[in-house]
């Protein structure tokens, strides 16, 4: 009967008794088929994989291949998919799975699902609201969002946007030591919690698309708010950058790209940041191991999305070995090629402690700003949901390797 339609394809009252336990997203399917009953389709496409095709028949070319592209051939953003698809998941039957729940708590940070925002700068390009769109539509749904060093909106903005949700921030580590204190007591100050600090962007990898396109939003002054509003930047400035824009794009360039940093220079950032520290980009246990030594609370086990190492390994692959090395002494978080529930199901089984969806919410703010955002956040909720209790589990902490086997 559920195959053809029956009253299995709608969940009934026993799962919406998950409110006590936690939110039920699974409720969105119920909603959207509700919904067409007086003709009300999704605002569009439910389908998180077919968000990429959708956005560019809306997005100019530079904008589109910003979010969209990737290093060099592709391979590494290929290869994070496949990953994805050579391991598959193994349902289990009769398993109480009636009623989930997703929440989970991370470096003190509660949640409503092991999912957070990844950290996405220059947002204004794909549309006006920006960071502002979706700091308030992560917010309405409790989803943190990790907020990027390049971002079009200043800190102080999208906190009021955030309002009471909760959030991180995003750091591109500046060269000159003032401006990064400078940056982190403001984000501090605006209720960013923890600090994830990217480590695989210290400078643009090539990347085709937007090279063939001369397309780089930082030099015209976009994705720049932060700095462009800090008080230390603009102090190194004879005039302001809404009075003199390429001055202070000159100053920008050598600040935020072309250094590469040593672990050595890991407890500066201690000693300037008071809440937890997680650092991105990591691909191999030995890194991770060392974050571990060096005091870090977690890693984001990350390829950028296949936008900085053209070839590079995918990012699922390395995961279990590198939850098996840290696992226990540090938080493991996941990031690259995440489009669906079942993705995230599937980093979770490995290893990661959470996940962060990037591509997808950009797509989604592309279609519709706020609504757009929280659209594809409550579609990629309610499949991690349904996905969960179909698979035969209850919570995120069910999941071990065991749940899948490779294609």
């Amino acid at each position: 009967m559920g195959e053809s339609g029956g009253p299995a394809g709608i969940p009934g009252t026993a799962q919406e008794a998950q409110g006590a336990q936690g939110a039920n997203f699974g409720a969105y399917q119920s909603e959207i088929y509700l919904n067409g009953l007086g003709g009300q389709l999704p605002p569009f496409t439910t389908d998180l994989t077919a968000l990429e095709a959708s956005a560019r028949e809306r997005l100019e070319d530079g904008p589109f291949w910003y979010v969209a592209g990737a290093a060099g051939s592709g391979a590494t953003d290929r290869a994070n998919r496949e990953a994805f698809d050579r391991r598959r998941i193994v349902p289990r039957m009769l398993r109480d799975a009636t009623v989930r729940d997703l929440r989970t708590t991370v470096l003190g940070t509660e949640m409503p699902a092991p999912v957070l925002l990844a950290p996405i700068g220059v947002q204004s390009i794909v549309h006006p609201d920006g960071e502002l769109a979706t700091a308030r539509a992560a917010s309405a749904l409790g989803v943190p969002m990790i907020l990027s060093t390049a971002s079009s909106h200043t800190v102080e903005e999208v906190a009021r946007a955030s309002g009471d949700g909760p959030r991180w921030y995003q750091l591109y580590w500046p060269n000159e030591d003032d401006v990064c204190v400078s940056i982190l007591r403001r984000a501090g100050a605006a209720g960013f919690t923890t600090l994830v600090v990217t480590l695989d962007t210290w400078t643009l990898a090539w990347r085709p698309h937007d090279l063939d396109l001369s397309y780089l939003p930082f030099i015209r002054g976009v994705g720049t708010a932060i700095p462009f509003s800090d008080p230390a930047f603009r102090a190194g400035l004879d005039k302001s950058p809404e009075e003199d824009l390429i001055s202070a794009v000159l100053r920008w360039v050598p600040m935020f790209t072309g250094t590469d940093r040593s672990w050595d220079r890991l407890p500066f950032l201690r000693d300037h940041w008071d809440g937890p520290i997680v650092l991105k980009g990591v691909q191999h246990p030995d890194d991770a191991r060392r974050a571990a030594d060096a005091g870090m609370d977690g890693i984001v086990v990350s390829n950028h999305g296949g936008r900085q190492v053209d070839g590079a390994v995918a990012s699922l692959d390395m995961l279990p070995e590198i939850a098996e090395a840290v696992g226990d002494r540090i938080e493991v978080l996941f990031d690259s090629g995440v489009r669906t529930g079942a993705d995230v199901v599937k980093a979770l089984a490995l290893g990661a402690r959470a996940v962060l969806v990037g591509r997808p919410f950009a797509y989604g703010l592309a279609h519709g700003g706020e609504e757009g955002v929280r659209h594809v956040l409550r579609s990629l909720l309610a499949d991690l949901d349904l996905t969960l209790g179909l698979s035969g589990h209850r919570t995120p902490s069910e999941l071990s390797p065991e749940a899948l086997r490779h294609a």
